[in-house]
């Protein structure tokens, strides 16, 4: 054996070894067989990973916020039937249903092509390969960022401010992003730059920190806001939980009492805190 074929031996069994330190190579999304991905990432790299079970809730389970889910679910029909529509920020105070919303709405509309792309902020650096990836297939995709916040200096800020409306390229039409935070300019905001605030006459005009922090909002063009439930509209929402769950009884004095109980120890009347309630109440009774 010459020299240059032992090399060739010797570097085709150092690659067999390489090679099986690496991952495999990620399989390509099946978007027809499969209604939600996560994005996961691995250095450089990263695919769809497929949600095997995806959250069944429906639009029909979110009591008490009909004009936030309308607002919203008319904008996804726009999307899906390919009409224009506008990325989504929705913020507010936690528990109320905000994510909630986008997951009942690809329930209601996977049929028609919506397919769903969980994202976490870590991974926001990714948004141009991702969106680059999606762009030719024939589905519709919301880019889903559940409580979204950043600090000054985190990189995915600039990425996603540039792809929402301000990079050479325009957003495909086929992809959305819905967000949702609790801050309503997804910044922290602090009292000393309230203090660059200039005013002349009657005018108020924001220090420039400010002004940067309100330029990512603002390029989300529906804007829905959550509130606090009300102990009624909390009440309502613990007896629809409880009816799902089976619980014929969900009108009684003492489950009334005990659903007010559980909300003043936890120092919320949300949504989910009413589903946890409804769901220790059902499963008392199952015993």
């Amino acid at each position: 054996m010459s020299e240059l074929e032992a090399f060739l031996v010797r570097a085709t069994a150092l690659l067999a070894r390489v090679e099986r330190l690496l991952p495999p190579e990620p399989p390509s999304p099946d978007f027809a067989g499969t209604i939600a991905f996560r994005w996961r990432s691995r250095g450089e790299r990263g695919w769809l990973q497929p949600v095997a079970q995806p959250h069944g809730i429906r639009v029909e389970d979110l009591q008490d916020i009909d004009s936030q889910r309308d607002l919203v679910d008319r904008n996804t029909l726009q999307f899906v039937r390919g009409l224009t529509a506008n990325n989504v920020l929705l913020t507010g105070a936690r528990g109320t249903g905000k994510s909630s919303l986008v997951k009942a709405l690809l329930n209601r509309y996977h049929v028609q092509g919506l397919r769903l792309i969980e994202l976490d902020k870590n991974d926001l650096m990714h948004l141009p390969d991702i969106v680059l990836s999606l762009s030719e297939a024939p589905y519709r995709f919301v880019l889903f960022c559940d409580d979204l916040s950043f600090d000054a200096d985190d990189p995915g800020y600039k990425t996603l401010k540039a792809l929402l409306d301000g990079s050479v390229s325009a957003t495909p039409e086929n992809v959305l992003i819905y967000a949702t935070s609790n801050r309503r300019h997804l910044m922290p905001e602090y009292m000393q730059e309230n203090l660059a605030t200039r005013y002349l006459g009657d005018e108020v005009h924001p220090g420039e920190s400010v002004e940067e922090k309100i330029s990512l909002s603002e390029r989300f063009g529906l804007w829905v806001s959550f509130y606090p439930f009300n102990q009624d509209e909390y009440l309502d929402i613990v007896r629809h939980w409880l009816r799902a769950l089976g619980v014929t009884d969900v009108a009684g004095e003492t489950v009334r009492r005990e659903a007010l109980q559980w909300a003043l120890q936890r120092g919320s009347r949300s949504g989910r805190v009413a589903w946890h309630f409804a769901r220790d109440w059902a499963g008392r009774q199952g015993l």
